[in-house]
């Protein structure tokens, strides 16, 4: 009975992981080739970015089937089930979330040092017309190599840092060598790998900084305030097409003596007739929008719209305030920078972390609100990095614009997603700390109450006798080092400032044109033929 209760569990949890990896397969496929440019479009490269952006989702779906395993090993009166009696029973089902952490972890570091670099690399060498295949993948290996110098670098470094106490100063040499060793032989790996995905994770909360917080503000605001009047934007981009015209005649009417124009009036007139080109272009989009069906639909979805913009407010106002409540609780009882910030239970009330504790025990609705709240960070992640770009500090590298975007920008841009949704699970945790590290564990406590004894239950946390609770293999492997929780610590206080920063830009912007993005004055007229058929 115990292994057929166990069974159909442990079925139950891993079924449904299988649904969400076919959604997330299908999410990720229809994801790319919306942006995928028509013209330019690569099998290699589109292949890339549908597999690296799916093992980045894969490894976030892992973390609600880890909390339910640990929740349902216990009965709701905090005894352990039949089945789960055993503790070694218990540490097997734990090591097979472990071993596919291990899996998925080893596929992204492949992802981000090896397969990713050198395809875009591949492609980079591909725009020299005088370069054949076998030098275009000799010219992207040697690039490449340098990603995997890091990589060695970072597992080296992750399998020597200590996690332990080192000896005192009053150590005898060999002490300290017996210590190192074994430091390092009592790692088997994990250590490095995490050291690693903790590196990976520092530069996706760079990101979430950057575009989750600014999409979190953006998209919503951009919903509820929806886009100009097509025949408003027609009829004030040909007035703008008049205006230009009437400049660049009265330019070269200064010349119509035989006088040649000075130099300043021909940079002028040069600058005229490229913005008249691109009003022209404009002129195009915005008439093949009015005649579009979906402009007309969007229309009548305007109310929807509105609606769905005040969720997604309401929503990032939660996730702002669980952050806030959760930061809070840490700096009033923790013990400080040198433990990480790290808290073994809520001493405040967090209302996302109380949301999903009520939610657990009703599998999957907890698992499909970490669904929702993953894929909420990836569409704001993604409308952060539509409306800002790709930049490297000042310089602009890509823009990322439906059915234009070019195969080299999906690279960078599943490599930015793949890095956000890297850092979701350390997000996660800050929202709702005890959730991800216990889920709905409870124990018994035996209260003396005069000759007798009753037994209560209490919620899981730091002080629970160590065989009565077990711990999420999610915590123990993405919180191994304490510089790196602190880092994340105050990168918390930087999303939330640069999300409040970001609203109030959002705030004082205007509505977004109906072809938002489509034309660009470094655009060229062969790229409107993506638009035109």
């Amino acid at each position: 009975m115990a292994a057929q209760s166990f069974l159909s569990e442990s079925v139950l949890g891993w079924s449904i992981f299988s649904i969400v990896l076919l959604a997330i397969l299908a999410f990720c496929w229809i994801y790319i080739r919306k942006f995928q440019s028509r013209q330019e479009s690569e099998v290699v490269s589109t292949i890339t970015a549908i597999c690296a952006l799916a093992i980045a989702l894969i490894t976030s779906a892992l973390l609600p089937v880890d909390i339910f395993l640990v929740s349902f090993m216990k009965h709701p009166n905090g005894t352990y089930k039949e089945w789960a009696a055993n503790n070694e029973t218990r540490e097997q089902i734990e090591n097979t979330v472990l071993h596919g952490y291990y899996t998925l972890y080893s596929i992204i570091l492949f992802c981000v040092f090896l397969w990713i670099p050198f395809v875009y690399f591949y492609y980079e060498e591909q725009d020299d017309d005088n370069m054949n295949k076998c030098s275009q993948v000799k010219n992207a290996l040697k690039y490449t190599v340098g990603f995997a110098i890091v990589c060695v670098v970072l597992l080296l470094i992750g399998a020597f840092v200590p996690l332990e106490a080192p000896p005192s100063q009053n150590s005898t040499q060999w002490e300290k060598v017996q210590y190192l060793v074994e430091e390092l032989g009592s790692s088997h790996g994990l250590p490095a790998l995490a050291f690693s995905i903790s590196s990976l994770t520092l530069i996706g909360m760079l990101a979430v900084i950057t575009y989750t917080a600014y999409g979190m503000s953006v998209m919503p605001l951009n919903l509820i305030k929806g886009t100009r009047s097509v025949m408003y934007e027609r009829l004030e981009n040909t007035e703008d097409i008049d205006d230009v015209e009437h400049q660049i005649e009265r330019l070269k009417s200064k010349c119509q003596d035989g006088r040649p124009l000075s130099s300043r009036d021909r940079h002028n007139l040069q600058e005229l007739e490229s913005k008249l080109q691109v009003l022209q272009r404009r002129g195009r989009h915005l008439e093949i929008a009015e005649r579009n069906c979906c402009t007309k639909v969007g229309s009548a979805l305007r109310p929807f719209k509105i609606l769905l913009g005040i969720v997604f407010i309401l929503v990032a106002l939660l996730f702002i305030v669980a952050l806030f409540i959760s930061n809070l609780d840490k700096a009033l009882h923790s013990a400080g920078i040198s433990s990480g910030f790290i808290i073994f239970g809520t001493n405040l009330t967090n209302p996302l972390n109380e949301l999903l504790l009520v939610l657990q025990p009703v599998f999957p609705l907890d698992y499909i609100l970490i669904t929702v709240i993953t894929m909420y960070f990836v569409f704001t992640s993604m409308a952060g990095i539509r409306n800002m770009g790709i930049w490297f500090f000042w310089i602009r590298l890509y823009k990322i614009r439906p059915k234009r975007t070019r195969p080299q920008a999906l690279l960078f841009l599943c490599m930015i997603l793949l890095l956000i949704v890297l850092h979701t699970s350390y997000m996660i945790y800050s929202l709702a700390p005890q959730y991800v590290m216990y889920g709905s564990q409870k124990y018994l406590v035996q209260i003396p109450s005069g000759n007798t004894t009753t037994d209560t239950t209490r919620t899981c946390d730091a002080d629970a006798p160590e065989d009565q609770c077990t711990m999420t293999r999610t915590y123990l492997f993405l919180h191994k080092f304490w510089f790196f929780s602190t880092i994340y610590y105050f990168g918390n206080w930087a999303f939330i400032g640069a999300f409040l920063i970001g609203l109030v830009v959002s705030c004082c912007r205007g509505k977004k044109s109906v072809i938002e993005g489509e034309v660009e004055a470094d655009d060229s007229d062969i790229s409107d033929d993506e638009y035109v058929h």
